[in-house]
């Protein structure tokens, strides 16, 4: 993670401890290099961004800690300007008081989760990454009969995908809509090519799938059932939404 020189003055240093309503736990002895820079933090990181255009996926995530929740949304508007589609915010508490920010942004697809992306408290909702888990709490006597129906479903699109017993979920890649109806109708007609047979190679490297995702079935209690989807791979959130959907209406009318 980079640690960016926070401030582009010696004014603006100044200034902000002078707004601080409490006398610092300790004195700094960063050297004026550390401290300042022109344009200050946001300057620093968009130069960062701008140089992971040309790296781009390269490196997995790029990273940078922030001493303004002000230099976060100005941050987050340059991805957005650029087209970036998978990016990270956080906030934490360095030492005893001290509140800083952090940032992450991937040209790769690899979803992170939603704590680690989206752990930012009083910002406009546009500045948070798309929520990448969906939850869905339903009546349910046997969770048996509500993992064959999601197995058998996920298995009717002929994608990569494998049920683990063990740990109660599954994980599964699609290089489209595979639940659409025109995928639907797509599939019959190659079947029925294939005189009925539903053998079709499924397989695929993984590496390049547009959509990735994890379901998870838990049961907290005797009559009620918990299913979570999180995306996992991918940057096109209406494939998440629509798959979401799409899981939502089968578990229901099961």
């Amino acid at each position: 993670m980079c640690n960016p020189p926070f401030y582009e003055s010696h004014e603006e240093m100044k200034q902000l401890a002078e707004e601080k309503q409490n006398e610092p736990l300790s004195v700094c002895t960063g050297a004026e290099t550390e401290m300042i820079t022109p344009g200050g933090e946001v300057a620093f990181v968009k130069k960062m961004i701008q140089e992971s255009l040309h790296l781009r996926e390269e490196v997995r995530w790029y990273t940078s800690m922030l001493g303004k929740r002000s230099s976060l949304l100005s941050l987050i508007d340059e991805l957005q300007s650029l087209d970036n589609k998978n990016w990270a915010v956080t906030e934490f508490i360095q030492g005893d008081k001290t509140k800083r920010w952090a940032i992450a942004w991937s040209w790769k697809d690899i979803r992170p989760t939603m704590g680690v992306s989206r752990s930012v408290s009083n910002i406009p909702k546009k500045y948070l990454p798309f929520p990448s888990e969906f939850h869905l709490s339903l009546p349910c006597k046997s969770v048996d009969s509500l993992i064959e129906v999601i197995d058998t479903e996920i298995n009717s699109f002929r994608i990569p995908w494998k049920w683990d017993n063990q740990r109660s979920s599954g994980l599964g890649f699609t290089m489209e809509n595979a639940w659409s109806r025109q995928a639907r109708r797509k599939r019959q007609q190659q079947e029925a090519a294939q005189d009925g047979s539903n053998q079709a190679d499924i397989s695929f490297d993984t590496e390049n799938a547009v959509f990735g995702f994890i379901i998870q079935v838990r049961r907290p209690g005797l009559k009620n059932a918990d299913v979570t989807v999180r995306w996992v791979k991918g940057v096109d959130s209406v494939i998440f939404e629509s798959f979401c959907g799409m899981l939502k209406r089968k578990v229901e009318g099961r």
